[in-house]
């Protein structure tokens, strides 16, 4: 691997002159995949030129996906070999337990929805957010929110847009952005291919930890992006007890962007509990459909303050990137047809049910694990979670190692993530006897190593 220690290789005065250069170097394989790019100030310095200058060169090299922010790592050259991602497994033949996906029966049937919502066409220059769509968010959300502060809504292509948008309107390069560690897969990637510095807030039973919160607000953090319910891959909710801590923590900074991503909201068994308090200054709440109307839906509610969403109304403004009036109005549509919303309901109850009896099923045969909110179980294991996932294959089953959210923590790398809602009693019995066998298999064959 080649690293660029000094700027002798870089060149350039402009932002774009050094972004240039540096990507001519990684065209010409002078700077091969995982490739160290110096310190921001270090290269400031040896060009002679504003720090703020080789911080925008290198967000342009981030937007080009030419380079990527690791934390502590520095920013390096993006490694082209796939990143983790959420959904199937493509070509495996093997029963795919990784998905994370929800079960497609359980999504309300939009067909007769449909014929409903069409109208007239919706033109350049009007609402972004469609009436009928608001006045129903809004009453959702200020539940969430309360009465004691302002709130407006903005509509956005799924959680993970206003995420990106969030971000990108608050922060510059190298931010840090304080992430749950084990971390959902597509946060984790939104930051880091934003550029942004992830820093690490261990997660336990109880969601979020309070003194990990601090450390990241003493490091220097200028967001926070966590799970209120159904934390992915750990199915922890906040405890009243815990966000109310939380709460405190964060009453000494104001004006940290507190983004709380519910994305389990409608299917969730858990209440929600907020850490933004009233005196909080910037804050987001997120609320996306995939979970239960289909991910395809590709809409999310965000409830923020004032400033926050006029911020994102200027990323997305008719003409340019506003969600489409047609999907809007097919998920009021399904979100106020009662069989809808029944069968949501229904839906959430039954991956309770069935995580419920897979952990019984799990714990018969020697391996115990809690079953939290949300689709998948998080199970921990005595052994490394990729030995363990190897032998599972041998076995017919396709699983997820924990090691796959981490960020620094090391004990996720002793868990599978397994999505087992849509298995039957006895595909359970034999995933449960197959995971026990492989178990041992690893452990005999790393006490041989």
């Amino acid at each position: 691997m080649t690293d660029v220690t000094t700027s002798a290789q870089i060149s350039g005065a402009a932002a774009t002159e050094i972004a240039d250069s540096v990507r001519q170097l990684v065209e010409r394989g002078t700077l091969s995949p995982g490739a160290a790019l110096p310190p921001v100030r270090a290269l400031a310095d040896d060009l002679g030129v504003n720090r703020n200058t080789v911080v925008a060169a290198y967000r342009l090299l981030t937007q080009a996906g030419v380079v990527e922010a690791r934390g502590r790592a520095g920013t390096r050259v993006t490694d082209r070999t796939p990143v983790a991602q959420e959904g199937f497994a493509h070509g495996t033949v093997l029963r795919d337990l990784g998905t994370g996906n929800p079960d497609p029966a359980r999504i309300p049937d939009p067909s007769a929805a449909l014929g409903r919502i069409v109208g007239r066409p919706v033109l350049y220059g009007e609402p972004v957010i469609d009436r009928d769509l608001e006045a129903w968010a809004t009453d959702w959300m200020r539940t969430a929110v309360g009465d004691d502060r302002p709130l407006q809504l903005t509509i956005t292509g799924g959680a993970s847009d206003a995420i990106e948008r969030l971000l990108a309107q608050t922060l510059t390069r190298d931010d840090a952005v304080a992430l749950e560690d084990p971390c959902f897969l597509a946060s984790l990637n939104t930051v880091r291919l934003g550029g942004y510095r992830p820093v690490a807030v261990p997660v336990d039973a109880e969601g979020m930890t309070v003194a990990g919160l601090q450390a990241a607000l003493d490091a220097g953090v200028r967001a926070v992006l966590l799970t209120p319910r159904a934390q992915n891959p750990t199915g922890a909710s906040l405890s009243a007890q815990r966000a109310a801590a939380l709460r405190a923590v964060l009453a000494a900074h104001p004006y940290v962007l507190v983004i709380e991503d519910d994305h389990f909201s409608l299917l969730s068994a858990q209440p929600f509990h907020s850490v933004i308090g009233p005196g909080h200054h910037r804050w987001a709440l997120i609320r996306s459909v995939s979970k239960f109307l289909g991910p395809d839906m590709c809409l999310a509610v965000t409830a923020s303050d004032p400033d926050t969403a006029e911020r994102l109304a200027r990323r997305l403004n008719p003409g340019a990137t506003w969600v489409s009036h047609l999907l809007q109005r097919l998920s009021h549509a399904l979100l106020t047809d009662p069989d809808a919303t029944a069968a949501v309901s229904a839906a959430g109850a039954h991956y309770a049910r069935r995580n419920a009896a897979a952990s019984a099923v799990l714990a018969a045969h020697g391996v115990d694990v809690t079953a939290g909110d949300g689709l998948s179980l998080w199970v921990p294991l005595p052994v490394a979670a990729r030995a363990v996932s190897e032998q599972l294959m041998r076995r017919g089953w396709l699983a997820r190692p924990g090691d796959e959210f981490v960020l620094e923590g090391d004990d996720a790398t002793r868990h599978l993530r397994l999505t087992v809602h849509d298995l039957s009693d006895a595909e359970l019995s034999r995933l449960a006897s197959d995971l026990a066998d492989a178990i041992d298999a690893a452990a005999a064959t790393s006490k041989a190593g």
